[in-house]
């Protein structure tokens, strides 16, 4: 809208001047022309080149391609979040090519532009763009190039500790500007952790578990298959087998039983496990074996010395085995006089019908003789009161065994009369008690005596107990000293 002409209000209106009059002047604004189309920008091609090496697309924008910058930006981020995920070296190679592509791309529309030129305040944009992205891309992957050789130190020193704790320092930024970088560690931090479950069924192994034993070895052995985890195996390998021995032999023995039978694996396994059952296998069979003596397993603590002299014949220990098999050979023979003795009911039963040595019984010495008395009930009755210096309260401290059988009439000690339930008279015989007994060397197991001995005692009682008829015969009535008397020659007193 055009404003009036300026009117002066002091000038009379007769004397203004008017459009065609000299001395008009109209201070108002002269109508714009129609506005038409932008005109085009006037690109740099080095600004827009180096506007694209941003990633960003700020080239597309100075050429004014809006719609290249925003699919520029949609494969950008596309690549990007590719390279994150699968961090593969590929997609970085990708990246690079789509980078390459955008810069000569931009370069390439811009030399087409006809108003193409120099534009200082272009190329300030532009680098002020780029070169932010670009340093800090550096900077990032340069970081993670170093985490990597932390984590590759670590690793080839066999400290999967300080693996971890130097990946732990990887970030999105890392797996954004260098993935298969930052991959690489995290297949060695992977790697740690195979082991740590691995370590963790070794240590179950030492309690017994070789089934557990058996998984950890084979997780050992599937870790030490891939590249470069020699050493952190090693490592892992090293700490178990310094765990050994265990504090129980026997268990001990079992593992390095199980260590060196196992089925062959890869050498660096096997190798260091087989040196170390050799190392702990002497000191375990010792160890087991007293400790099956100390439970009177003796047949199976024989065993474990015997392994020892066998396997191991130049040990120090050797002495040591010998006299173990000695003391559970010994232990053997007891246990077996101790039930033969605890069987010996008769003179066809238990140790009267088998005897048996055991040698780590006193020598038998007349006078000074402990006996075992084992037989008939009813002649063990009599044996019983014998003095207790003469009697042995176990087969451990006997020097001999005697063995009694049933008694019997012996010699007529006199002859009694007596009234019976009627009142008629009858004689009736007193004899002696007789026995016959076997006393064998407990040390040996031979017979040293078989005689019939005699016990004489007390006869013709003033009045006579008995049921039904008089009897014609009975025996006499032993005192301690009789039975002392019949069994002095036997026990060599």
């Amino acid at each position: 809208m055009t404003r009036p002409p300026y009117e002066d209000p002091e000038q009379p209106e007769a004397e203004r001047p008017g459009p065609d009059l000299p001395g008009y002047w109209d201070p108002g604004w002269e109508p714009r022309p129609p506005a038409g189309p932008r005109p085009p920008r006037e690109p740099d091609p080095l600004a827009v080149a180096v506007g694209n090496a941003s990633l960003l697309g700020a080239g597309y924008l100075m050429l004014g391609r809006r719609w290249l910058f925003w699919a520029c930006a949609v494969v950008t981020v596309a690549l990007l979040r590719l390279t994150y995920s699968t961090a593969e070296t590929w997609c970085e190679v990708l990246l690079l090519l789509w980078w390459a592509v955008m810069v000569a791309h931009g370069l390439w529309l811009a030399r087409r532009h006809p108003a193409a030129g120099p534009r200082a305040g272009q190329r300030m944009l532009a680098l002020g763009l780029a070169l932010p992205v670009l340093v800090a891309a550096g900077w990032v992957r340069h970081d993670t190039l170093d985490i990597e050789d932390a984590v590759a130190g670590a690793r080839a020193r066999g400290d999967c500790g300080e693996a971890v704790a130097a990946q732990d320092g990887v970030g999105f930024r890392h797996r954004l500007a260098a993935a298969p970088v930052a991959a690489r560690g995290d297949a060695v931090v992977e790697a740690c952790e195979r082991l740590d479950t691995a370590a963790g069924y070794l240590s179950t192994g030492l309690t017994g578990d070789l089934d557990a034993l058996e998984t950890g070895f084979g997780r050992l052995g599937a870790v030490l298959g891939e590249p470069g985890n020699e050493r952190v195996v090693g490592a892992r390998l090293t700490d178990f087998l310094k765990r050994l021995p265990t504090e129980d032999g026997c268990r001990t023995m079992d593992i390095a039983d199980w260590l060196r039978e196992r089925e062959s694996g890869p050498k660096a396994l096997d190798g260091p496990s087989s040196a170390t059952a050799a190392r702990i296998a002497p000191g375990a069979l010792k160890e087991c074996g007293d400790a099956l003596l100390a439970d009177e397993q003796w047949v199976n603590a024989q065993d474990m010395y015997q392994r020892l002299l066998d396997e191991h014949p130049g040990d120090d220990r050797a002495d040591d085995a010998r006299g173990g098999i000695r003391k559970a050979g010994l232990a053997i023979q007891l246990s077996d006089v101790r039930s033969l003795v605890t069987e010996a009911e008769s003179m066809s039963t238990g140790y009267c019908r088998k005897p048996a040595k055991y040698a780590g019984a006193p020598a038998y010495r007349e006078g000074k003789s402990r006996a075992l008395f084992v037989g008939d009930t009813e002649a063990t009755k009599y044996t019983d009161k014998l003095p207790e210096a003469w009697k042995a309260g176990d087969a451990a401290d006997a020097a001999l065994v005697v063995c009694a059988d049933e008694t019997e009439a012996g010699d007529v000690v006199e002859t009694c009369q007596y009234r019976d339930h009627n009142g008629r008279i009858g004689s009736v015989r007193f004899n002696k008690l007789a026995v016959r007994v076997k006393a064998y060397a407990l040390r040996t197991g031979k017979l040293v005596t078989d005689r019939r001995v005699q016990m004489g005692g007390e006869s013709c009682p003033g009045r006579l107990g008995y049921f039904g008829s008089l009897p014609s015969r009975m025996a006499v009535t032993p005192s301690g000293a009789d039975v002392r008397e019949a069994f002095e020659p036997v026990v060599g007193r």
